[in-house]
């Protein structure tokens, strides 16, 4: 038999111990170069996307997806219960700055933007997430990274002054 609580209210309540967290967060995260600079060339984009997977593997994250054009990426990822989004960031984006100095050296200017946007996803948007992340390349032949940016915050109703939000 299971430990009752105290009724609250005319509410019967069963104590059901919980030893573990379970999540489900899905977050669409974008980040760019520094300057929005076109550092992410074609010969290296596979190996970087590659690692960046990686990365949130060995944070316990599930990469669900993840691509990238000359001057962002976009990775869609099933968050580990322990991560926040800042810290999960800075981890990715320190970590692959510094492999992609030592696999490129000539690449020394390689940098990513200090912040980023991180957008909530449902169970049910994924499958609509990931073909978007996916058509960047078409995407971006209509839009600027810029415009698509600020898309995403107007759409997500995030406040934002144009002064601000580049570097």
């Amino acid at each position: 038999m299971r430990e009752q609580t105290q009724p609250r209210r005319g509410v019967r309540r069963e104590h059901y111990p919980m030893p573990h967290t379970h999540t489900d967060v899905l977050i669409h995260f974008i980040f760019s170069t520094n300057d929005r600079a076109p550092m992410i060339a074609p010969e290296i984009r596979e190996k970087v996307i590659a690692y960046l997977g990686g990365i949130i593997r060995e944070l316990k994250g599930s990469p669900l997806t993840v691509n990238a054009v000359a001057d962002h990426v976009h990775a869609l990822i099933r968050m580990p219960n322990d991560a926040s989004t800042a810290e999960m960031m800075r981890i990715v984006k320190t970590n692959s700055s510094r492999w992609v100095h030592e696999q490129w050296p000539q690449q020394e200017s390689f940098a990513w933007q200090t912040g980023c946007g991180a957008f909530s996803v449902s169970e049910s948007n994924v499958e609509q997430v990931r073909a978007y992340i996916a058509r960047q390349e078409e995407h971006h032949r209509r839009m600027s990274f810029q415009e698509e940016f600020v898309a995403f915050l107007k759409r997500h109703k995030i406040r934002y002054d144009p002064k601000y939000v580049w570097e």
